[in-house]
């Protein structure tokens, strides 16, 4: 199924306008959500085709959110991709034992990232 529409979490304002621009500039409907609480609602009413989860953020982090994604027969089968600055191999491993199909680290390197959407879809 090619992806058309993508929910960025990420709780920096400045995140959010980069990757939407980013998303926008390669075609994609972009959406965003300030927090993970705030990520899995939008996620569970608009059902995008992919949802890009930052990890650290205030209240739901990240991988609680990607968690109850994946756990949600809802959102179960939307791929999400987690882009954090949280690089270390442990949490790369935490993050796709949560759910995660995909890992990537800020600062998000555009053309890689579109790549691995591109190949999700």
């Amino acid at each position: 199924m090619p992806i058309k529409t993508i929910l960025v979490v990420d709780d920096s304002p400045t995140e959010r306008h980069i990757m939407t621009q980013l998303l926008q500039g390669a075609g994609y409907e972009v959406s965003t959500a300030e927090g993970g609480d705030e990520g899995v609602e939008r996620a569970k009413q608009i059902k995008p085709d992919l949802v890009i989860m930052d990890v650290v953020m205030p209240g739901t982090n990240g991988f609680q959110a990607t968690r109850a994604l994946s756990r949600d027969e809802a959102t179960k089968d939307i791929p999400v991709i987690i882009c954090t600055t949280k690089s270390q191999e442990t949490d790369k491993l935490w993050g796709m034992r949560q759910g995660a199909q995909d890992y990537v680290t800020k600062p998000v390197d555009g053309p890689a990232l579109l790549a691995k959407i591109a190949a999700l879809g």
